[in-house]
């Protein structure tokens, strides 16, 4: 293989993507999703080869050296091809449409995903990965590349009848389920009911190897008193795994193992942003502060290597190191020793560290020596001193290592994923320097990442912020500002949320299907509109909708956004049932309709409030309106009660919009909260 020229650049040198940029020297002339591309397919009469992935990405990196940094692989490419490369990230709504033609073809999915597309964007062949030689029942890139070329000039109908037969598959993927009569009675305790038979009662978590850690599922179990057990054991069981990071903190995508123990390594701000916010309602629900840590050391991570100078936060760090996947995290016992010294034997007992090693990658030069840091027996008393002392050594010693690369760039979503976790972590701490960065990250979206019509962009690195915002971007930003709310009391915040609900209720949602589109009815449709309500690796932009439009609706009285949400919930009903395990999100929206209408204010100035805000953080109160307020106005839960403040601090508890007497004495505050 040869290999291209690093002085050579193609068009991707115009982008800001990380993951586009990681191509621009490769001899394919590239071009990026747009107009340009598709002129050009149309006027060479030409199928689009359009492949897809991320940075941090193992495959896709493999992919590249195997095939797109090749010379002879790259001329085919530029002779028969218009070359398009796709960031799945940038370009969620057109990786999403392009994924169920993989599925269709292939019966699964992931990444690289290789499509090719008529001019007209129809896709007619697609896959994943494609070995640069025939291997394993896979045919090589080549070999593909040659066959739809070869049909392209000879079999024309046949791939105009595939390409509409996938279309065709889109379209009836994409389109709304047939509108339910009601939800069913038992709809939570069915659900529970399913989710338990999933539920692995010795690794915790849901399912077989790879597994997940499906923080939506874990963070809707943890509002049902009957699937708390299974959302903790889960909980704990990852945080003694290797999928924990033990010396850094945070969590890597997925382990490939049932046990949590040997990691897929790359970290994604999603799954991190999530798992804290779920670490902390464990906590609040159980007060084992192994969870507490949990989420504490994975704040810190994030904060230490996620957090950009301006306040927005970064979207991934990759799985490999110097082109090897996990070079940064595993160990031998030598390196232990050399770390360590006298100390070295018992820290590898603690964790996990043998002989044999428990990480097996071909492609490391000290193959099946290597293993990644567990808690296999957890930490026994009096331990942890030494046991953080040399967490600390360990994590200095790693420092010094090829570090994985990072995504730089910052996605509206996502951060407001990271929003909610550092509103939380304030509120259930009361440490300032949480709310601080929130803040710092409010201020930072809001500058940074508004379109004029009130709307949120997509993406921003280098001081430019681009892409039309998607449904996922609007709600999660709203639901992370609702929580910001509920912790810091600025009004504001919740007002900027009521205003992204407003630009979701007009733009992104269907009332004759039921349904919130991912992407606006202002944008072009490419094929068809979609729906997303399958969780997947992010709450779903459909759950997200519906979360935000309840707590719309319970704010500020809202019937409409309450219709909106029953009803969007009911159009997923049956498949609430049927796949629970990938619908936490809209399950949790199901259990704030479902649940009593819950509210508590607390009014007076910040010192004032100080002693009830701690009171409330010890309780778990998922559904409940929080109102935090020194003048007493602003919202239908604050109306006529400002008069009632006299220098001091006063609370209000309210069930189904009746309340309780007015209480100035924090004990009594506490016997209220209980009968919530």
């Amino acid at each position: 293989m040869t290999q291209p020229d690093p002085a050579f650049t193609n068009r991707l040198a115009r982008e800001t993507s990380p993951y586009l940029r990681q191509h621009m020297h490769n001899p394919v002339e590239w071009y990026a999703w747009g107009e340009e591309a598709f002129a050009a397919a149309r006027e060479g009469d030409r199928p689009i080869l359009l492949s897809v992935g991320y940075s941090t990405c193992h495959w896709c990196h493999v992919m590249a050296h195997e095939s797109f940094e090749d010379e002879a692989t790259a001329a085919y490419m530029n002779a028969h091809f218009v070359n398009v490369k796709l960031d799945r990230e940038e370009r969620p709504d057109i990786d999403g449409l392009y994924m169920s033609a993989v599925q269709a073809m292939t019966g699964s999915g992931g990444w690289p995903m290789t499509v090719f597309l008529t001019p007209d964007l129809r896709p007619f062949y697609a896959g994943t990965y494609f070995p640069p030689r025939d291997m394993q029942g896979m045919p090589s890139f080549m070999r593909v590349m040659q066959s739809v070329a070869k049909a392209w000039t000879g079999e024309r109908d046949k791939l105009e009848s595939n390409a509409e037969a996938l279309t065709a598959h889109i379209r009836e993927a994409s389109a709304a389920p047939a509108q339910p009569e009601g939800w069913p009675a038992d709809l939570l305790p069915r659900a529970l009911d399913n989710l338990s038979q999933l539920h692995d009662p010795v690794n915790g978590g849901f399912g077989r190897a790879p597994k997940f850690p499906s923080p939506t599922t874990l963070q809707f179990l943890l509002t049902q008193p009957d699937g708390q057990d299974m959302a903790l054991h889960s909980l704990k069981a990852m945080l003694r795994g290797g999928i924990y990071d033990q010396l850094g903190g945070g969590f890597h995508r997925y382990s490939v193992d049932g046990a949590w123990r040997v990691p897929h390594f790359e970290k994604m701000l999603y799954d991190n942003a999530q798992l804290v916010r779920v670490l902390l309602s464990g906590y609040t629900v159980s007060q084992d502060a192994e969870l507490l840590n949990g989420a504490l050391g994975t704040l810190a991570y994030l904060e230490r290597e996620m957090l950009s100078p301006e306040g927005g936060f970064y979207s991934a760090q990759d799985a490999d190191s110097g082109g090897i996947e996990g070079l940064t995290f595993v160990w031998t016992p030598q390196e232990f020793h050399e770390v360590l010294g006298e100390d070295a034997e018992e820290m590898m007992a603690v964790f996990g560290i043998t002989e044999s090693g428990n990480f097996s990658d071909p492609h490391h030069p000290e193959f099946g020596r290597r293993s990644v840091p567990y808690l296999p027996t957890g930490i026994a008393p009096g331990q942890a001193e030494r046991v953080e002392a040399a967490r600390r050594k360990l994590l200095a010693a790693r420092a010094s290592r090829i570090q994985p690369g990072t995504d730089d760039k910052v996605l509206a979503g996502w951060n407001g994923l990271m929003l909610a976790a550092l509103a939380d972590a304030y509120r259930v701490t009361g440490d300032a320097h949480w709310l601080e960065l929130a803040r710092r990250n409010r201020d930072f979206v809001r500058a940074n990442l508004s379109a004029p019509d009130g709307s949120l962009l997509h993406t921003y690195k280098g001081g430019q912020a681009k892409i039309g915002g998607l449904l996922e971007d609007q709600a999660l930003y709203a639901l992370g500002l609702v929580s910001l709310y509920r912790a810091g009391g600025d009004l504001g915040d919740l007002l900027w949320a009521r205003q992204l609900w407003e630009v979701i209720r007009q733009g992104y949602w269907d009332e004759s299907a039921g349904v919130f589109y991912t992407t606006s009815n202002q944008e072009a449709v490419l094929l068809t509109r979609r729906a997303e309500f399958f969780d997947a690796a992010v709450l779903s932009s459909c759950a997200a909708a519906a979360q935000l439009a309840v707590w719309m609706a319970r704010y500020f009285a809202d019937e409409d956004a309450e219709r909106v949400a029953r009803r969007a919930v009911q159009t997923y009903s049956r498949e609430l049932l049927s796949a629970p395990a990938g619908l936490g999100g809209l399950l949790f929206a199901a259990a704030h309709l479902l649940s009593p209408e819950t509210e508590v204010a607390v009014l007076g100035n910040a010192e004032a409030r100080q002693p009830f805000e701690r009171e409330l953080a010890g309780v778990e109160l998922p559904f409940t309106v929080i109102a935090l307020s020194e003048v007493g106005e602003g919202l239908p839960v604050l109306e006529g009660r400002g008069a009632g403040l006299h220098g001091g601090g006063v609370a209000y508890v309210c069930r189904d919009r009746v309340c309780e007497l007015p209480v100035r004495d924090v004990e009594a505050f506490r016997a209220q909260l209980e009968s919530l």
